[in-house]
């Protein structure tokens, strides 16, 4: 698969590559693309590349001193035993000491598992001799936890260090969107199953049909994403039990902290850090209401899945784990027939909706300056309103509220009269907001009738979304 997006990304390293000395974190769960990033932006640069794995110190110093060998086409090095890390980054500064060099260390946690002490051993071989020398080193990790404790955290050796850090997440929807020759329905519905982790994109970026390459590489035991969760967790974290647990009481539909503590028969103070730890990893999301003031310190708040794949797995492979191993595909598919389109995809563009809203903002396509993005229910997802996307814009005091509609038919007016009633039910909304100027706006992925659009080209508070493109 080509590369696509991370513009923001490489311009963030070009620009570090243009100071005297510079030192780059660069982190992210697996699979997200953090090499296949570097690797872009080194391709056209003086660079020691290392990956580090799980071995034995000496071992990665001879790897390390393979690869300076490699490079700088010094052979004798191969035979060198080393035992300074120190005289191994001197060696690759030196070999070229006019010309600006870029170091990459891939995996750092690896060598942190190795020797506890390497954060402080890399702290002395940059203060002493790297950060007055033409030099861009670069960290690279996945294990999220490791990287901000023996790098970013205020107790690290290293911290302060830094010049630029890098959390590399999946790409956006319309990222991969722009970058396909896919119809939109298609686009979408395979981003509902990768949730935009480049490696994932891989396994699906031919023409066949999506269930198909799901059987293949997901419902398979032998399919590369077959236990991938598994994997995720048990690299992060100690007890990986009880956060698979609480990711399936949340697929299952339970959203409030209290239902997720029922649900799992305990008390929900001892959830909080499990909480905080799957969203500090970027596989959960606290949502609240737009209206809320502190989203922080809100009641309101109800907890989903943000990882696409995970949400699927949790969805349509762990509670048919038993068939699955006996080969047994037929039952999922048959899951999948029933609703994968009308339920999960359905919701999946609520949140691609959001995202479209804001590029559309971005790109200057609609009138609005948002200050927050997200949708609004009255007390949680049961209650009687719900609204899929609610915007604000605090600069011209405008409200923006939306309705998202995956179906085969094109949307007509019914659907822009219930919107248009839910906002008015809404005290709370008129309550926070008073005298803020109201547009609705309409999503969908099969058009609208001509009186739907015959109505919005004459009301100029109504916007009509199709697919990714404002139409009025």
């Amino acid at each position: 698969m080509e590369f696509i997006g991370r513009e923001s990304e490489l311009q963030a390293l070009h620009d570090e590559y243009q100071k005297d000395s510079s030192f780059v974190v660069v982190y992210g769960r697996r699979r997200v693309g953090k090499t296949t990033l570097i690797k872009e932006f080194i391709k056209d640069k003086e660079a020691f590349y290392f990956l580090a794995t799980q071995e034995t110190e000496s071992q990665s110093m001879k790897r390390l001193a393979g690869v300076i060998a490699r490079k700088t086409k010094n052979k004798l090095l191969e035979k060198v035993v080393f035992t300074d890390w120190m005289d191994l980054f001197q060696m690759m500064v030196e070999d070229r000491p006019t010309e600006k060099t870029v170091i990459v260390i891939d995996e750092f946690p690896y060598l942190v598992k190795t020797n506890g002490a390497f954060p402080s051993i890399l702290q002395d071989i940059w203060d002493e001799y790297l950060k007055d020398r033409k030099v861009m080193l670069i960290l690279c990790g996945s294990l999220i936890g490791m990287m901000k404790k023996y790098v970013l955290a205020y107790s690290s050796p290293l911290y302060g260090r830094c010049t630029a850090q890098i959390r590399l997440m999946p790409l956006s929807f319309m990222e991969v969107y722009r970058a396909q020759d896919s119809p939109f329905t298609e686009a979408l519905e395979r981003y509902a199953v990768t949730g935009g982790v480049p490696k994932y994109l891989e396994f699906f970026a031919d023409k066949r049909p999506l269930l198909e390459q799901v059987e293949r590489v997901i419902l398979s035991k032998n399919g590369f994403l077959y236990e991938e969760p598994y994997f995720l967790l048990n690299e992060e974290v100690n007890t990986p039990l009880h956060y698979f647990s609480i990711i399936r009481a949340i697929a299952d539909g339970a959203h409030r902290l209290g239902k997720i503590g029922t649900v799992l028969g305990v008390d929900t103070s001892t959830l909080t850090p499990y909480l905080s730890t799957l969203i500090d990893l970027g596989y959960l999301s606290k949502d609240v209401p737009v209206t809320e003031k502190n989203p922080e310190r809100s009641r309101k708040g109800l907890y989903f899945i943000t990882d696409n794949f995970l949400r699927y797995w949790f969805h349509y492979v762990y509670p048919f784990k038993g068939e699955l191993e006996l080969g047994e595909h037929q039952v999922v598919l048959d899951a999948l027939a029933e609703d994968f389109v009308e339920r999960f995809v359905a919701l999946i563009y609520e949140g691609v909706c959001r995202e479209i809203f804001a590029v559309l903002c971005s790109e200057g396509k609609l009138p609005f300056t948002p200050s927050r993005i997200g949708s609004y229910w009255l007390n949680d997802k049961d209650g009687d309103i719900e609204i899929d996307v609610m915007a604000v814009d605090k600069q011209h005091q405008t409200l923006f509220a939306g309705e998202c509609k995956y179906h085969h038919g094109p949307v007509d007016l019914p659907v822009y009269s219930a919107l248009k009633r839910k906002v008015d039910m809404a005290q709370e909304i008129k309550r926070c907001f008073p005298g803020y100027k109201i547009l609705y706006g309409l999503f969908s992925k099969s058009g609208f009738t001509e009186r739907m659009k015959e109505l919005a080209r004459k009301e100029t508070d109504i916007l009509l979304i199709q697919e990714t493109d404002l139409l009025l």
